[in-house]
């Protein structure tokens, strides 16, 4: 209110009031925008029970309604050695079964992660497989985890399991424990190893809330990017069952089922089974995912959390506590509950839980929806056990396979509904089949998502299909790069391998994204391959070539790389010619979109549109391209998106060198001016060199620097040397006359030369006419120190 008298104070005090009142309006609502911002999901990778080691694996296993409980593994413990089928037996669990992964856990390539074999022994198998799996969630979203060092990423884990620390400390003696067995062990360590290991600098928590910690991190991970915390986030959890003691503890709390499976809604409810696994995504702000080109998988809408607060008892679900939780999850989403079509449960399969579950889910969600369109609810936890700590993200995979693929899996273990649920009275139906995911208006799919954890913190997120927006693609390039890369040979030829399995399955898929995801959305290794090819057949055969050729032949292929120093040359005039860069214009969006842009900053300066005279729709005679005020701009402005497009694919130069306009590009491609600067300095430069008498000459003379000058001695004045590209190579610029009469004398002493495609003399005298008013011009640039090295001609 003070700031708005300062600002209005001639004003009356209740026009003042208005206007403060209307600034805060105008502020809530701003902060309102913010907090529902929608949060794109641009990648995922999972670790699921039942060999669902990808997402694409997971929903074959959902579609196909596979249960993935097994009896405990002997790698894991002698269930015999502890198994009691009556709860009352101290030190004893009921249950046999369970839901684990189908890999060797204990394997891990500690070298590629930069990890000494004495700390991978002291570290948790849950930070091994976070490492893993977000590195491979990284690289589904094409964000090449090199490229994301010191950037504002942030690292969400959900995590509560400490069998390994547990074990650890139990085996071994006060005296040889080290330091390796904290940052094994620690949960907030398992999110910074994250970071740590990918010089994330954004915020890492790891969150312990029970069976709501996964979900609840991706809750705060949206937080975190809606408050420009961070601009990419790796959120999920991790749970590994490697110890009987919780199964014990959780067999006397009578949590557990006897089979151990989820028998969600069922009448036979008597516990859940217990699951692991671990599954993380990538996520950004929906409007930079799509000015990025990401690949947007779903959306984010809404979030929520809070707590049951005081109830019967601390681990006894609260009902108006879950209604609140989605009410808020759809308010900050701004969805309404008639819009939601689907929800993935909770769900673990209690007597207690499930019908508080489903009453709270009634109550929001029936809320004017149609009876002919009943909600849909299901449980995961049904296929792969209830994953704790890691659960709520298991759900969210479920939820965002169903919509990319229009389909619910089945809720399996369904055969009696649960008689202490009333369930004709609600507006519910549970797919105990695959079934099509149909809505009513538009084709927009909506889900909930409930996670409740036993300390007593609800979660809620509410998720939307992606509506892609079809554009017209680039036309693809007739030979495509694919470039792989490993830090060992084996890995090398296994990477092929995968690759050329995929192309096999998937022979529909477009070579061109395949090839630029491999080639930029990846971190590059010492033992590399390219290939090329023209079609994905061609690719497969390729790459099946290589896997099966020998050591001897592989090494011709692969190479031990090391970062060599790149220099960029920036060319001058004389190399025009109609329709250069066209085929990249046609093909590649960023040379478009720079070109684009390019001619949109020229128009003020240029009579006719830059594009029309590089790409004229007509054969024409007579070009404006050799004119020299068009010349300039057209060379600057191709060799900038030229340089702008390399460095899009990762090739960055170390130094940058230009000869004549070539160096004011090099000069704006090390930072010295802007590109709205440089574009004025060329136009204005090529402008003023225009409007000179057009009696100039320039010829390459391949000759030495002596021979050269010693003609030119003889001579007259009307000639001189503009340039030395190299020992034998000369050019010289000046009059027609004088030119022309050097190029004679030249000749007589059998020495060759190319007279150049310009129209005007320059580097020569006859361009000081023009200097006086260029620097006028010159004096209005903001001018920076270079951050790159430039290589100066002169």
């Amino acid at each position: 209110m003070k700031k708005i008298a300062e600002r209005f104070g001639h004003l009356s005090p209740i026009k003042q009031a208005f206007l403060a009142l209307e600034e805060m309006e105008l502020r809530l609502e701003a902060k309102k925008q913010v907090e529902t911002e929608a949060i794109a999901i641009i990648g995922m990778s999972c670790r699921f029970p039942g060999g669902a080691n990808d997402p694409e694996a997971f929903w074959e296993l959902l579609k196909s309604g596979i249960d993935a409980t097994t009896e405990v593994p002997a790698s894991r413990w002698n269930v015999d050695a502890y198994y009691n089928s009556n709860p009352e037996i101290p030190g004893t669990t009921y249950a046999r079964r369970g839901s684990f992964l189908d890999n060797e856990i204990d394997k891990f390539d500690a070298h590629f992660f930069g990890l000494a074999p004495r700390e991978v022994t002291s570290m948790d198998p849950q930070q091994r497989l976070l490492l893993e799996v977000s590195w491979e969630a990284l690289e589904n979203a094409a964000q090449a985890p090199d490229k994301l060092t010191g950037t504002r990423s942030g690292v969400f884990i959900g995590i509560n399991n400490s069998d390994y620390g547990q074990h650890s400390l139990n085996l071994q003696k006060a005296a040889e424990l080290d330091a390796y067995l904290f940052t094994g062990n620690t949960f907030s360590v398992a999110a910074g190893r994250l970071s740590y290991n990918l010089g994330l600098q954004g915020p890492a928590l790891a969150v312990d809330t029970a069976c709501s910690s996964s979900l609840v991190a991706i809750h705060l991970a949206c937080q975190s990017l809606r408050n420009r915390e961070c601009d990419l986030a790796l959120a999920g959890g991790v749970n590994l069952m490697l110890s009987p003691l919780a199964n014990i503890v959780l067999s006397q709390m009578r949590a557990l089922s006897a089979d151990g499976r989820c028998k969600t809604f069922d009448a036979a409810a008597d516990g859940y089974g217990r699951g692991e696994g671990c599954g993380i995504i990538v996520l950004k702000r929906l409007n930079e995912a799509i000015s990025h080109g990401d690949n947007i998988l779903a959306l984010i809408r809404g979030t929520a959390v809070n707590h049951d607060g005081r109830t019967s008892g601390l681990t006894v679900p609260n009902g108006l506590a879950q209604q609140d939780v989605i009410r808020a999850a759809l308010d900050n989403g701004n969805v309404k509950p008639n819009e939601v079509s689907y929800v993935e449960v909770h769900g673990t399969g209690t007597s207690l839980g499930d019908p508080i579950e489903v009453e709270a889910l009634a109550t929001v969600f029936s809320e004017d929806r149609l009876p002919d369109r009943p909600l849909k609810i299901g449980s995961v936890k049904t296929n792969i056990g209830h994953l704790e700590a890691a659960a709520g993200v298991a759900s969210l995979f479920k939820a965002v396979l169903a919509m990319q693929h229009r389909e619910i899996p089945p809720h399996l273990h369904l055969k009696t509904l649960n008689p202490a649920i009333n369930w004709e009275e609600l507006c519910v139906t549970i797919p105990q089949t695959l079934a099509p995911w149909s809505v009513s208006e538009e084709p927009r799919r909506i889900a909930g998502i409930s996670s409740f954890g036993m300390s007593g913190t609800n979660a809620h997120l509410i998720l939307e299909e992606w509506q892609i927006k079809t554009e017209n693609r680039d036309e693809e390039l007739p030979q495509q790069i694919l470039t792989l890369s490993a830090k060992s040979k084996q890995a090398l030829r296994e990477l092929a391998e995968h690759y050329e399995n995929y192309l096999a399955s998937h022979p529909g898929v477009s070579i061109a994204d395949v090839c630029f995801t491999a080639n930029v959305g990846r971190s590059h290794f010492n033992h590399r391959l390219a290939l090329t090819a023209d079609s994905v057949s061609e690719l497969q055969q390729q790459l099946a070539a290589f896997t099966k050729s020998s050591v001897d032949e592989v090494k011709s292929k692969e190479t031990q790389y090391s970062r060599k120093k790149i220099a960029f040359l920036f060319t001058g005039q004389g190399s025009q010619y109609i329709d250069m860069g066209r085929q990249l214009y046609e093909t590649q969006a960023i040379f478009r979109q720079t070109l684009d842009y390019c001619d949109e900053l020229l128009r003020p300066d240029l009579e006719k549109p830059l594009l029309e005279v590089l790409y004229p729709d007509t054969e024409v005679k007579e070009t404006l391209l050799d004119r020299t005020a068009y010349t300039q701009p057209a060379l600057f402005a191709l060799e900038y998106a030229l340089a702008t497009l390399w460095q899009s694919w990762g090739i960055e130069p170390t130094a940058v060198m230009g000869h004549s306009v070539g160096e004011y590009v090099a000069a704006c491609i090390a930072g010295v001016f802007s590109l709205e600067d440089g574009l004025k300095l060329i136009a204005a430069r090529g402008r003023l060199m225009q409007q000179l008498p057009a009696d100039g000459m320039m010829a390459a003379v391949f000759a030495t620097e002596t021979e050269v000058k010693e003609v030119l001695s003889l001579s007259c004045e009307q000639a001189s040397i503009a340039a030395i590209n190299g020992p034998r190579s000369i050019v010289i610029s000046g009059s027609r006359d004088g030119v022309e009469t050097i190029i004679e004398k030249l000749a007589a002493r059998g020495i060759e030369h190319r007279t150049l495609n310009v129209s005007h003399a320059f580097h020569s005298s006859l361009m000081e006419p023009m200097l006086d008013e260029f620097a006028q011009i010159a004096s209005q640039v903001e001018y920076k120190s270079s951050r790159l090295r430039i290589i100066s001609n002169v």
